[in-house]
């Protein structure tokens, strides 16, 4: 039986994996978030890998605060940067797989096309250029069976989430405004924890492998709001807007679209459609 560590526990997608555990009898889960392991502290890391024998880390802990990352650099950069580098000294130590969760905000956005694994990446916030050093942590170590993961738009019954916020505007409110020019996949984290469990027996590779993760499908944030709205059978209007009504600290990506050719030839289940994930969520909340 593999034992698995998974960071970031109370998180959406560890949160997920939590819930899927019991369908993996095969795999021995220790989940620890950062009150019980902080993973930004090596020596705290290297105490606990002396203590407990892992086979597989799955690193789901992340500062994802978007806005707040421009103001606090130092926690962003130590949380999804160095903590990084931690658990990848550590699984060079224990010579087991890492697989490591990243974003579509390593990419500048401005494209117009599914952005593939191998594109140029050019962060345009703190958030974006903190999760590219956590990946650069990744190639730069030399290490096999490394598994990359990027993520876009993800939301889940667990935690805070677009879903939740446009659930409870849509109960409080008439009707609110939502960007219509920001284009991406959402992504229900519980599809994306499947993923992560099925892969986890076939990782033997040379290197970094990366793959891109979203559910399939489209859309932009307004068509997002919509469709919550209309299966909800809220009575909420949503109104389009654009990005320059609704200003924020940190700069947003305008094409978030991440390329899952890669991913569909590995995975072998289909990757279910953003609507379909979405009615399933929502039926939970």
């Amino acid at each position: 039986m593999l034992s698995i560590l998974v960071t970031g526990a109370k998180g959406q997608l560890g949160s997920e994996i939590f819930f899927l555990a019991d369908q993996y009898p095969f795999l021995n889960f220790i989940f620890v978030d950062k009150n019980l392991l902080d993973i930004s502290d090596r020596q705290v890391v290297d105490d606990f890998f002396k203590e407990y024998e892992v086979d597989v880390i799955i690193n789901c802990a992340a500062y994802t605060a978007v806005d707040k990352a421009e103001s606090d650099q130092v926690m962003a950069k130590k949380v999804n940067h160095l903590a990084v580098k931690n658990l990848i000294d550590a699984s060079s130590k224990q010579k087991i797989p890492f697989i490591h969760i990243s974003t579509d905000y390593v990419f500048d956005g401005k494209g117009f096309k599914p952005y593939a694994t191998d594109d140029p990446k050019d962060p345009q916030n703190v958030y974006g250029k903190t999760k590219m050093q956590g990946e650069d942590a990744l190639f730069q170590s030399g290490l096999d069976n490394l598994m990359l993961i990027r993520t876009s738009w993800v939301y889940s019954s667990f935690g805070n989430n677009f879903v939740k916020t446009m659930l409870r505007l849509g109960a409080e409110r008439e009707s609110i405004g939502v960007i219509d020019d920001q284009v991406g996949s959402p992504t229900y984290a519980r599809d994306l924890a499947r993923f992560i469990l099925e892969s986890i027996p076939r990782i033997n590779w040379e290197g970094v492998k990366t793959f891109h993760f979203t559910n399939e499908g489209v859309c932009s944030w307004f068509d997002f709001a919509k469709a919550i709205m209309d299966i909800k059978g809220l009575n909420c209007k949503v109104n389009p807007i654009p990005t320059e009504n609704y200003p924020t600290p940190a700069k947003r990506p305008h094409y978030s679209v991440l390329d899952k050719r890669d991913t569909r030839e590995f995975y072998r289940q289909e990757i279910p459609y953003w609507r379909d994930s979405l009615e399933k969520c929502l039926e939970l909340l």
